[in-house]
């Protein structure tokens, strides 16, 4: 920030800040857009002539479409999405061919787009009251958007891209680049604050909930627990205890008080964020660490979380593991197998209940308790590259390489 004195969470008592948007009125509650979306009769053309085909499995498998609404307006791999955060029916989302488009997720129609990048859009993110969206491109082109003008209100133009999130309740929006710094601003003023990293790729950050502190992730395997207002390190973590990779993945627990970290080099870290100690190390291997750099790079840490019901924590892994661990016992509860290598995982909110999307263009939801299978979801004809469950986890929303953006209403007995 401009002024060094100033605290960040006075930004927070602003009353243009902390206004909360009330989009009631403007569009329809989360809780009805699994019944709306029973009435969208998008066509897919996929699925013309499945009457024909009555006869043929291998062809009706790969037609299978489970999606219940499809977003076709990406002529390129869709690679991010977000939902807005305070009705969760708006979408978006940011693709290979340099366009990002908000969407609404009940019908598929395209509120407006994000025009302007230059590069393929990786991040993409609503503010925490729905009011603003930023989108990034991989060349380090940021922009902000009013949501209910329609309008761009800054820009910014930083090293290439590698990660945004915002600040959990107020304008305030970070970045990471590829020459270590992570950035700071105040939307729209752009008032700004650098926090310089050790001199290789910021690859991962998130804000821990208590707004005050953020956790970066590195390429060196390092990772840097930073305090916003006061700008400096309040540790670092790296050589034995750290990672040997570049980070991946990370993710705290609601608290605030744990962090769990991924990186291509096979192992999942669980972190006190007071002390900054390493509490244990997790292995897809569980009895054997791996033999050779190579052998732990092809099986990277791709996604990571935590369970808010249960002390469980889920690694997703690229040779296809989804590894649950007991957080109390520091040992593996159950190894979910997939045929082709995981991108992303989220666990249900209010349940022990995790989500995993993966090579192979599916959703898949599994039960923590027992490790079983519970659905599987299929429609895009290549990979999943993300998605977002909404607050019921009733709904996801997948972006995918086959330059589609579908919407899943998912089923569950005890809904």
């Amino acid at each position: 920030m401009e002024n060094p004195e100033e605290d960040l969470l006075q930004l927070h008592n602003d009353e243009e800040i902390i206004e909360v948007i009330d989009l009631s009125d403007a569009e329809p509650t989360a809780e009805d857009l699994a019944e709306e979306l029973e009435d969208v009769d998008v066509a897919d053309a996929g699925n013309e002539d499945d009457e024909d085909d009555d006869d043929d499995d291998e062809e009706m498998e790969s037609q299978q479409d489970d999606s219940e609404l499809t977003f076709s307006k990406h002529t390129g791999s869709v690679f991010c999405v977000s939902l807005d955060p305070v009705s969760n029916t708006l979408a978006v989302t940011g693709g290979e061919d340099d366009r990002a488009f908000v969407w609404s997720v009940c019908d598929g129609e395209l509120l407006f787009e994000c025009t302007g990048h230059k590069d393929s859009v990786t991040c993409v993110s609503f503010s925490w009251d729905s009011r603003l969206v930023a989108s990034g491109d991989m060349s380090g082109l940021i922009k902000v958007w009013n949501v209910e003008n329609k309008q761009e209100i800054w820009s910014f133009e930083v090293g290439d891209l590698e990660w945004l999130e915002w600040h959990s309740c107020a304008p305030v929006l970070l970045a990471g680049s590829a020459d270590g710094n992570v950035w700071m601003w105040k939307i729209p003023s752009g008032e700004c604050k650098t926090f310089p990293g050790p001199s290789c790729q910021s690859t991962s950050g998130k804000i821990l909930p208590d707004g005050k502190r953020v956790i970066v992730g590195y390429e060196d395997g390092s990772l840097r627990l930073w305090d916003l207002k006061q700008g400096n390190a309040l540790c670092v973590i790296k050589g034995p205890d750290g990672h040997q990779g570049p980070l991946t993945a990370l993710a705290c627990n609601k608290e605030g008080t744990l962090v769990l970290t991924g990186s291509v080099d096979g192992q999942a870290k669980l972190i006190n964020t007071s002390t900054g100690k390493v509490l244990c190390s997790f292995s897809s291997e569980n009895t054997e660490a791996r033999d050779s750099m190579q052998e732990q790079e092809s099986n990277s840490v791709e996604s990571v979380g935590f369970c808010n019901v249960l002390p469980l924590v889920a690694v997703a892994y690229l040779d296809g593991t989804l590894a649950i661990y007991d957080m109390n016992s520091q040992s593996l509860r159950h190894r979910c197998k997939h045929e082709v290598g995981l991108v992303h995982l989220q666990w249900e909110e209010a349940s022990a209940v995790v989500s995993t999307c993966n090579l192979a263009g599916v959703v898949t939801l599994w039960d923590a308790r027992s490790g079983m299978l519970m659905s599987e979801y299929r429609g895009h004809t290549a990979e999943i590259l993300d998605f977002v469950l909404n607050r019921e986890a009733s709904v996801a929303v997948t972006a995918g390489g086959d330059h589609k953006a579908k919407v899943f209403v998912l089923q569950r007995p005890d809904r």
